[in-house]
């Protein structure tokens, strides 16, 4: 539970007491003006009936803002779990293709001759450098990329705002 939560309980339980204690007070009628007629009834009861509609509205958004928080973090773990899914499915498909062109190209070695084979496997060398560097430069962004969805649901949970807008 939130801290203003505990006060607003902390608060109502309060008046709640205050009420109780003063209940001679509170359901004493009055004569009071509703601007084109006047009325006889306990002042008392109508503000705590007044503040107990107010209360229970107050929680009513808190819970629907809980809700729409809950069902908007369930949105976004599952587009999470497809961007990882197509992540996943895209990395293996790179390892199928450099495992297929690994492959011509060591039977392609096989086939020349001892001078050019260095040459060639220098020129392999660098490619599966290259590669290496991509795939890492992949895993990188897409780590950034959860991240930043991880921080903008904690940001949205917790209800802070990491970075205020400039004026």
């Amino acid at each position: 539970m939130r801290g203003r939560n505990i006060f607003l309980l902390l608060l109502v339980a309060g008046m709640g007491l205050f009420a109780w204690r003063n209940w001679a007070v509170f359901s004493e009628e009055k004569s009071l003006s509703l601007f084109f007629t006047q009325i006889t009834a306990p002042f008392g009861l109508l503000m705590l009936s007044i503040m107990a509609v107010l209360v229970l509205i107050y929680f009513l958004y808190t819970v629907g803002l809980e809700a729409a928080a809950l069902l908007e973090i369930k949105k976004y773990a599952r587009e999470l779990l497809a961007a990882r899914k197509l992540a996943d499915e895209a990395e293996a498909s790179r390892f199928s293709e450099l495992k297929k062109w690994l492959e011509g190209e060591l039977s392609t070695l096989k086939a020349q001759s001892p001078a050019g084979l260095e040459a060639r496997l220098q020129e392999v060398l660098a490619r599966i450098d290259r590669v290496e560097q991509e795939l890492r430069e992949d895993i990188e962004r897409a780590g950034n990329t959860l991240a930043a969805y991880i921080g903008e649901l904690e940001d949205q949970l917790t209800g802070q705002d990491r970075h205020p807008p400039p004026r």
